[in-house]
């Protein structure tokens, strides 16, 4: 497409992208239409738009060549990716929540740790360092329910706190994927890796402390359709004649996330990053296995195992059926939710809105230094906000700013440590965060699991990602005056 083309066709993308996403608030929250036939509604009309911009622009073939197939490739994908995630990790939440092992996750965590909210804070930042943020959420959430009976404290809170938490690890803390990627594409080599894993984690803490913040000062008035307990949380445990112990209520979800952190320890380069010939901390037979018992579908089906052994009163009719068909029948709407969203970003991806924000930067040097990281911020935000996939804007805005760092002055060395480049990955990580709303996969995780209503969502956890992301890039910018 050329350039005088792009720039007419890229703002009137750009508008009709906010449009559709006004389309899908309206028909959710006032129409009251279910979110899945709103987002499925909003992504023929964006196609059929920018199939109608390109014409009216004089495109020689449509943006879009086929609207139905990359509705059903990104539907696809993402069912292909997280779908047995979610339906294996939804099992494992029925049989954790029937069985009575909520409670005795609950009064464990609370034992350590008396703030309930930032219990959730702690443990989702742990755990999203290895593992995607959507499996973490839907892992995790039968001990929020829990936590929150327990304790006896708004579910919101502990929601938004338990996503933020995990949001923040998963776009700037390797082994995560996005973050290796941006990295990679940035130049950084695997000896290098070590310090983005460093930085990564200090910027990430302040932005879990953010969203913990958020949750627990401006949510608690906020109100799901996530049935209430009538009775005090030591009443509801009189119900369970026999409570697991620790070990039992913990390990289907602990062994799940250890053998996908050590999936990812597998995988991760000790050489030769960004080539093809990449080489990985395990080798061998050691490698073949433990990649493949760390693949999060296989992970999730040894959790569902272990919950079989460990978590079963008796075996009947009602544990080994019931509870497994219960489980589906939670998992398929989020699944159908999921799906979706992840069409709508598909059908965004398949026009050009990429190509114009990188025009948009050919030739700019208004930004340099520290100042340049408020640029790759906003870029990877317009992205992420457009598209819905953090990782695929962690890799998107990476790709397209590695050429620009030296002309940014985001090429400064200190010693032997890529300092530029390093919070380059930063800056990118947190506009990846910025924000999370109904394109994005893991906001309909995180709503859908917690029984959120459109606007409540939007209250909650769209605000808390942007604030996230906000101090992301503050806490990057301080490094930024102090190192660049």
């Amino acid at each position: 497409m050329s350039t005088s083309l792009l720039s007419t066709v890229g703002p009137l993308l750009l508008i009709w992208l906010l449009v559709c996403i006004v389309v899908i608030i309206f028909l959710s929250a006032k129409i009251k239409l279910h979110p899945f036939l709103s987002i499925v509604a909003a992504t023929y009309i964006f196609g059929l738009g920018a199939n109608a911009i390109g014409k009216i622009v004089g495109t020689s073939k449509p943006l879009i060549a086929d609207i139905g197939g990359t509705m059903t490739t990104g539907f696809g994908n993402i069912l292909a990716s997280i779908g047995m995630v979610i339906i294996f990790g939804t099992i494992i939440g029925k049989f954790i929540e029937r069985s009575g092992a909520a409670i005795t996750m609950a009064e464990t965590v609370l034992k350590y740790i008396k703030n309930s909210a930032l219990a959730m804070s702690i443990i989702g930042w742990v755990v999203s360092i290895p593992v995607f943020c959507d499996s973490g959420y839907v892992i995790l959430s039968s001990l929020k329910k829990s936590v929150a009976k327990k304790a006896n404290v708004n579910i919101v809170v502990l929601s938004v706190s338990l996503a933020t938490g995990l949001y923040a690890s998963h776009t700037f803390v390797p082994p995560t994927p996005g973050p290796i990627a941006a990295a990679g594409n940035l130049g950084i080599n695997a000896s290098e890796l070590i310090w983005v894993i460093i930085v990564g984690a200090f910027v990430s803490i302040f932005t879990a402390l953010a969203g913990y913040i958020y949750a627990s000062k401006f949510t608690k008035n906020l109100t799901t359709d996530v049935e209430e307990a009538i009775e005090s949380f030591e009443d509801y445990k009189k119900k369970f004649t026999r409570l697991p112990s620790a070990f039992q209520s913990f390990t289907p979800i602990l062994l799940p996330v250890v053998l996908m952190a050590l999936g990812s320890i597998a995988n991760f380069p000790v050489s030769g990053v960004g080539t093809d010939h990449t080489q990985t901390l395990f080798s061998g037979w050691l490698y073949t296995v433990v990649n493949f018992i760390g693949q999060p579908v296989n992970a999730l089906f040894i959790g569902v195992v272990s919950a079989f052994f460990l978590l079963l009163p008796e075996k009947s009719e009602t544990t080994l059926t019931k509870w497994v068909a219960d489980g589906l029948l939670d998992s398929a709407i989020i699944i159908m939710i999921t799906g979706a969203g992840a069409a709508f970003g598909a059908m965004i991806q398949a026009t050009p809105i990429a190509d114009y924000i990188k025009s948009l930067l050919e030739g700019n040097t208004v930004f340099v230094g520290a100042g340049a990281l408020f640029l790759l911020f906003i870029i990877s935000a317009l992205l992420k906000t457009a598209q819905g996939s953090s990782t695929a804007a962690l890799i998107i805005t990476s790709t397209i700013v590695m050429p620009l760092l030296p002309s940014l002055g985001l090429d400064a060395m200190i010693g032997n440590i890529p300092i530029g480049q390093v919070l380059a990955v930063m800056a990118i990580g947190s506009g990846a965060m910025v924000v999370s709303h109904v394109n994005d996969s893991y906001f309909w995780v995180v709503t859908q699991f917690s029984n959120m209503k459109l606007t409540t969502a939007y209250r909650a956890q769209t605000v808390a990602t942007l604030i996230q992301g906000l101090v992301g890039i503050i806490i990057t910018f301080i490094l930024g005056v102090i190192f660049l």
